[in-house]
């Protein structure tokens, strides 16, 4: 049966997904035009995140060294 959380759609779109930590120490998942993101208390949490929303692409997520802000996009 397939998982009620999976979309055919989101394997077929490669998003890129940058993982780190802001500013205060919190790790950051974000996509890279800012579509979805999160804020975690640890780093396996933000790779476990990214991973769910590119389809468990692991080439797709790159985890960077300097500081990242979680923003999010809007249509306005």
């Amino acid at each position: 049966m397939a998982s009620p959380f999976w979309s055919p759609s989101r394997k077929s779109v490669a998003r890129i997904i940058y993982v780190g930590r802001n500013r205060i120490g919190n790790w950051v998942a974000c996509e890279e035009r800012g579509v979805f993101g999160g804020l975690f208390v640890t780093r396996a949490q933000a790779l476990k995140y990214a991973l769910f929303e590119n389809g468990g692409d692991s080439d797709s997520i790159i985890e960077v060294t300097r500081e990242i802000e979680l923003y999010i996009g809007t249509d306005q």
